[in-house]
């Protein structure tokens, strides 16, 4: 069994993610298996393309329940960080919102742009919100201003769960977090140094670890 199990959603290029984590050393594994799922030490769920299509997959696999059920420190990485909302405005063909896996209680729904250029992406900055004098422990060591790699059309908007900041027309939570379950909007993988130093701050992560750091 792998340490860190990156979850096949059916529907994300999990290689990028895998990589990165592989360049750290870490034994790192790409499961839909729920028995694997849920013996790793942490677990990361990615996702790319639309809320509607990969929710549809994820319930396919029949990994809505195990998903929720997680007690370990679960990381989602853009789409896969959207997934972990209550619900998102992104409807696809349906005339609905998209039930999600309702993690973290807040919701997604199209970035206002201010009519900046739609999807927001390139390089940015990070704001990591600080409590009691001190950032989420998946910012630790991540300055204020430091520049990440987004790709996205709808965000989570400011709450009391988010993490980090960021602005494209409006400020949008790059990064939320609920108990174990913490997702970035953002591309770590692609984001370089910056990118790596949150990569290497999950996988410090354990159920012991993270007691102390929910939203």
């Amino acid at each position: 069994m792998s340490e860190t199990v990156i979850i096949d959603t059916g529907c994300a290029n999990l290689s990028s993610v895998r990589f990165a984590f592989e360049r750290l050393g870490a034994d790192v594994s790409v499961s839909d298996d729920p028995a694997v799922i849920t013996a790793a030490t942490r677990v990361i769920l990615p996702g790319v393309g639309s809320a509607p299509a990969a929710m549809q997959s994820i319930r396919q696999k029949h990994l809505v329940e195990v998903i929720q059920n997680l007690t370990q420190p679960v990381l989602g990485v853009c789409l896969g960080m959207q997934l972990m909302t209550e619900y998102s405005t992104e409807r696809g063909e349906k005339d609905q919102d998209t039930q999600c896996l309702g993690l973290i209680p807040t919701s997604v729904r199209e970035l206002d742009t201010q009519q900046l250029p739609t999807p927001h992406m390139g390089w940015n900055q990070l704001s990591p919100v600080m409590k009691h004098q001190q950032p989420h422990p998946l910012f630790a060591g991540i300055s204020n201003g430091d520049f990440v790699y987004f790709v996205h059309s709808f965000c989570a908007p400011v709450s009391d769960y988010s993490i980090a900041l960021s602005d494209y027309g409006e400020p949008f939570s790059a990064a939320i977090a609920n108990g174990n379950f913490m997702g970035v909007q953002f591309h770590p993988e692609k984001s370089a140094a910056v990118g790596s130093r949150i990569l290497q701050n999950f996988l410090k992560m354990s159920k012991a670890t993270l007691s102390g750091g929910a939203a």
